[in-house]
């Protein structure tokens, strides 16, 4: 039975940056602020390509450095392509009282990993790969010692964004190569003062969403439909983990189609043909952020040269498979990955191969019931001949369940499109409404899950629309263009 259907701004510190050379020991990974970091990095890699060196020299002056490759041994055979470790931290030392209270984001400093992601650029730098971690994801830490107590500890189970906690980005990076047997290049660390301002220099990000969004933790409070988020907006975004039953993971989704829908805004304005803007939103992201050492204005323009095409559909999003979830002594509550899946995801990243195989349909629309789901009997409401066999088949071409056999509705003309459904089926109606350009809805009690549509002169086409948690193929990876706002 199918489910029941139920302003620009700019953004705050965002911001990945990778760069373009040869494989190097990655960064440690955090859960929820990955998506700042391939926030930055978009505007980087876009804009780069089309700024001199003499504006980009002395950029990177401003990037706090660390060390996330020090000491590791038995580290992965590098693969194709580059590798960069994102993490997010939550920050929270550095965000003011008002800030603290407006996007609720009380309680004191985790000093852990919020978001992980790992982003692979291919080798011919034309696709961008991110790979979401859950947080929770068990992970057994190598001998190490506690950066805060300085105590030695021995191999043990832990969640993945304890790495962190323990050992810092060297702790991070090891677990991550660890777990997925792919060699780190390049790390990359932001907090949510960098993530707000990064958004914010960009001028706000646009996104859609199908249903209302409400999270009482995070003040989230979105209505249905486009939105143009600013810096905190976004930060409330990308973090809302109870909007839905899918806590992590559909926060995960959301910071996936985040940065799409970034790399979009900063692909389709002219931030990378102004020399001065660019600049100015350059220095706001990398002003804020942690990398590696060997991260510099080289690297950047190197790998923006080769990546001037670059845009959403260049890029594509997943999360590492999961089997369960359940407690482990000494972790508590971790997330399980399906290993062999996992394995062969991660195959295809040391492979510098795509994870979206095949895959088309950007610019659909979202809707909260997929239109396969949707079961549709198609009446032709006009005296003209074969207008019922075209809707039928443009419905089904866009994915409905039609029966495939139109009728005629008999009676008068009708002027006007018209969906009649079962009021318990109001969600399906509403997705089958959008397919066809806001339609007039009708409810009739008793007609059960079969939706009727009555082809009025009225009739145009039909408009491609999509779930929000369709997951189609091995890995549900699915590209840039296939999850920003049409």
């Amino acid at each position: 039975m199918p489910p029941r259907s139920p302003r620009p701004r700019p953004p705050h510190p965002a911001g990945p940056r990778v760069r373009t050379g040869a494989r190097r020991p990655a960064p440690p990974r955090r859960p929820r602020w990955g998506l700042r970091v391939a926030t930055a990095l978009s505007v980087l890699v876009l804009g780069a390509g089309a700024i001199g060196h003499a504006l980009m020299t002395g950029i990177d002056t401003g990037i706090a450095r660390v060390d996330p490759f020090r000491d590791i041994k038995n580290r992965p055979e590098g693969g194709h392509g580059t590798n960069v470790l994102v993490v997010g931290t939550d920050g929270r030392d550095r965000i003011t009282k008002a800030e603290k209270a407006k996007y609720r984001l009380g309680g004191a400093p985790c000093h852990c990993t919020d978001t992980i992601m790992l982003v692979h650029i291919s080798r011919n730098r034309d696709r961008a790969s991110v790979v979401s971690l859950p947080r929770d994801s068990l992970a057994r830490l190598p001998a190490h010692t506690d950066r805060n107590s300085g105590r030695r500890h021995r191999p043990h189970p832990v969640k993945l964004n304890a790495a962190y906690a323990e050992g810092g980005p060297a702790l991070t990076v090891r677990a991550v190569e660890q777990l997925t047997r792919v060699k780190v290049d390049h790390y990359l660390e932001v907090d949510f003062t960098s993530f707000m301002k990064t958004v914010d220099a960009v001028g706000g990000v646009d996104i859609c969403t199908a249903s209302p969004m409400k999270d009482k933790y995070t003040g989230l409070d979105l209505p249905a439909g486009n939105h143009r988020l600013d810096g905190g907006g976004a930060l409330q975004y990308v973090r809302s983990r109870h909007v839905d039953g899918a806590s992590d993971l559909g926060r995960m989704r959301r910071q996936q189609r985040f940065v799409a829908a970034l790399i979009k805004e900063v692909g389709g304005t002219g931030i990378m043909l102004n020399p001065v803007r660019f600049r100015q939103v350059a220095s706001v992201m990398l002003g804020s952020v942690r990398a590696d050492r060997d991260f510099g204005t080289d690297e950047l323009l190197a790998l923006g040269r080769a990546m001037r095409g670059f845009s959403a559909a260049s890029s594509e999003f997943t999360s590492v498979p999961v089997a369960s979830t359940g407690q482990v002594p000494g972790a508590g509550s971790v997330v399980h990955w399906d290993r062999p899946k996992a394995e062969r995801l991660f195959r295809l990243i040391r492979e510098d191969r795509p994870l979206a195989v095949g895959r088309t349909g950007g610019g659909r629309k979202l809707v909260e019931v997929s239109p396969q789901q949707i079961r549709v009997q198609v009446y032709n409401g006009t005296r003209t001949g074969g207008l019922g066999s075209r809707v039928d088949a443009a419905l089904r071409g866009t994915g409905f369940d039609t029966t495939r056999a139109p009728r005629n509705a008999g009676g008068p003309v009708a002027a006007r499109t018209f969906v009649s459904y079962d009021p318990r089926w109001d969600r399906s109606a509403k997705a089958l409404a959008t397919a066809l350009k806001g339609c007039e809805t009708r409810p009739v009690k008793g007609l059960g899950r079969t939706l009727r549509v009555t082809a009025g002169t009225d009739w145009s086409g039909v408009v491609p629309v999509r779930a929000e948690s369709t997951n189609l193929g091995e890995f549900g990876a699915v590209r840039g263009d296939e999850v920003v706002c049409p």
